[in-house]
């Protein structure tokens, strides 16, 4: 399955800033007929073809009012997410992983609902999914995090399997650190969100089930048989040390 950009109505969620943003500037330089930004407030919009649309995954309510006045859509970008830094065990309550979950799994899941009937009268189209790395390898200063995008990962290989057959071509996207907002102060190497939308709209025009955008994101996928002994020993010396702390 193959599917032209150019012509696409699509649907973008956390469209405001960073990556979300890219997928717009993206999708309108590869002629995209029309897009919908959706966004928890409101975001300035200088193309005619950006439609603004109030949209927050986690308000059931909005999200149908997004398929009523989004009827044409054959591309769902699942972009909006949220990353808490708080481990597992040693947070204070649960509040940060119930929002990772809320907004990272069920939230998007909650879009896949809505929109595959759309997406299934409007031709089957694509439906893309940004999931991480941390689908694969949780690391424990944000293991809410890991949680809700491993869930994630899985449930988007599950709608997969189910709208096969309606001709839904369904994208699951895993980058390491991606250079916007969410990662300002981590010190490590991260990709471009044009160059992360480059590479996934080159695979929704390829028909690709999954798109690996760096080498960290190949390279966990990789080690996958071998988490145990490959991923996770470098993990547990970071976590050491930060328990530690800085020695004098």
């Amino acid at each position: 399955m193959t599917l032209s950009i150019e012509g696409r109505t699509a649907l973008v969620t956390g469209a405001n800033r960073g990556l979300g943003r890219a997928f717009v500037d993206g999708l309108l330089a590869r002629g995209a007929r029309r897009i919908y930004a959706g966004t928890r407030g409101d975001a300035p919009w200088s193309d005619p073809r950006v439609v603004p649309l109030t949209l927050d995954i986690t308000d059931a309510a909005q999200v149908q009012d997004a398929v009523a006045r989004c009827p044409d859509v054959d591309l769902l970008v699942n972009n909006a997410g949220i990353l808490r830094l708080d481990p597992l065990v040693g947070a204070a309550d649960d509040s940060a992983a119930r929002q990772a979950m809320e907004v990272n799994y069920f939230g998007t899941l909650r879009m896949c609902r809505a929109f595959a009937p759309v997406l299934a009268a409007n031709g089957g189209g694509a439906l893309v999914n940004v999931l991480s790395i941390a689908s694969w390898v949780a690391p424990p200063a944000s293991g809410g995090y890991g949680a809700s995008k491993a869930a994630a990962w899985s449930m988007t290989n599950a709608v997969r399997v189910e709208l096969r057959e309606q001709g839904t071509l369904v994208v699951a996207v895993h980058a390491g650190f991606i250079d916007t907002d969410m990662v300002t102060r981590v010190r490590a190497p991260k990709a471009s969100p044009s160059d992360v939308v480059a590479q996934v709209l080159d695979g929704v025009a390829q028909g690709a089930e999954e798109v690996l955008v760096d080498d960290e994101s190949r390279a966990t996928k990789a080690a996958l048989p071998r988490d145990l002994e490959e991923l996770y020993p470098r993990l547990q010396q970071v976590w050491d040390a930060r328990r530690r702390g800085p020695r004098s």
